[in-house]
């Protein structure tokens, strides 16, 4: 397969899950259409309807609520090779909550929720790879809640860069801060303290 191919990185993907039959890559190739954002461009507006799933293939998306003080709240990071949308949205057909913009150029393969029917339909293959995706996320989600109850800001710094150690130079203060819940000056005193602890002794 060309290497020019726009659908090249998720057919990898899904490869590595399971690996994909000539047919089953057709109707990805068929099904999954190439987008572009540019940064600070939305992927969803609150208000909206999600109409798409988005697999980010170069660049970084955020996932966020703003409050009605004004304040955003980041649920999630995508960047390559992963998954976000709103499912409340997608599944419920109803107007979404949250918001969803480019911190990035970033470049998505998206799909419709008819056409995502389509390929469960057509290849069954495909609804066991998005079940266990989606059994993934919502592990994740679990995980993320216990830690907002029980788990100190520092822990749950340190989760962040088990989870997103890409990402850790890659985004600005304000938005990793936004993630965990605290004021960017709390967490530049942590990084400070957690910076000067992993400081060998002379």
């Amino acid at each position: 397969m060309s290497q020019h191919n726009p659908v090249e990185p998720l057919l990898l993907y899904f490869n590595g899950l399971i690996p994909l039959k000539k047919e089953e890559k057709e109707l990805v190739q068929a099904k999954f259409h190439h987008r572009l954002y540019r940064k600070r461009q939305y992927v969803l507006q609150e208000g909206d309807l999600c109409t798409h799933l988005n697999f980010v293939v170069r660049g970084c998306l955020r996932l966020y609520k703003i409050d009605d003080r004004g304040n955003i709240h980041i649920l999630q990071f995508a960047a390559e090779n992963y998954w976000v949308n709103d499912l409340g949205s997608f599944h419920g057909l109803k107007p979404s909550e949250l918001n969803i913009d480019a911190l990035e150029d970033t470049v998505t393969l998206q799909i419709t929720r008819d056409d995502l029917v389509t390929l469960f339909t057509q290849a069954p293959k495909f609804d066991r790879i998005f079940r266990v995706l989606m059994e993934n996320s919502y592990v994740r989600l679990q995980q993320r809640l216990l830690q907002n109850i029980s788990s100190t800001a520092e822990d749950r710094y340190k989760s962040f860069i088990e989870i997103y150690p890409h990402l850790v130079n890659r985004l600005s203060q304000v938005q990793i801060a936004a993630f965990l819940g605290i004021a960017p000056e709390s967490l530049s005193r942590l990084r400070n303290g957690l910076s000067k602890t992993a400081k060998p002794k002379p």
